[in-house]
């Protein structure tokens, strides 16, 4: 009749009253000592069940990937944006010690070899003296974005164009409206 040394789910299949039953019952009531067996007596994964996961940590991977991206940029122009009012702080103190003259170059406020958070070189261009603001940053309707001097960084491509509406200049860093704007290109 019984017998304690069978497992459990042989006897659940010695009680069902009919094949149907029994199926259902030997599916549902499961054996400890099976667990994790697949047809054939083997254990493991299926290899679309692997294919699934890989595919599933990806995705997490190129989500997360991508926000850190972003996060970088973020820090990289913001740091940009205090080194840029840094050295404005420091023209402005060079000017009151000078009796109003902006800088030569940045080499007059002691930043020679200061780089950018892409490691490339800030730019500076006085333009008192310039005739008709050539050398100028200027904006969409091509007027000058400063009348005293521009500082700005080429941002994370490393290239700007003179207006700084244009596609190679809108990651730049710059310095506008004379001081009042400090920050992205694309956001003047």
């Amino acid at each position: 009749m019984i017998d304690p040394r069978e497992p459990r789910w042989a006897l659940r299949r010695e009680l069902a009253p009919c094949p149907d039953v029994l199926r259902i019952k030997s599916e549902t009531v499961s054996d400890p000592s099976m667990h994790g067996i697949r047809q054939g007596g083997r254990a493991g994964f299926t290899l679309l069940e692997l294919m699934f996961a890989v595919a599933v940590i990806a995705i997490l991977t190129t989500l997360a990937v991508g926000q850190f991206s972003k996060y970088v940029d973020r820090a990289r122009n913001a740091t940009a944006q205090g080194d840029i009012a840094t050295m404005q702080v420091e023209i402005e103190r060079y000017q009151n010690r000078h009796d109003g003259a902006l800088p030569d170059s940045l080499s007059d406020i002691g930043r020679t070899a200061f780089p950018d958070p892409w490691q490339q070189a800030y730019f500076y261009t006085k333009l008192a003296g310039v005739n008709g603001h050539g050398g100028a940053r200027k904006d969409h309707k091509l007027n000058p974005i400063n009348s005293d001097y521009d500082l700005f960084s080429a941002g994370k491509n490393g290239v700007f164009k003179p207006q700084v509406s244009q596609k190679d200049s809108l990651d730049d860093i710059i310095r506008a409206r004379d001081g009042g704007f400090i920050g992205l290109a694309e956001e003047f």
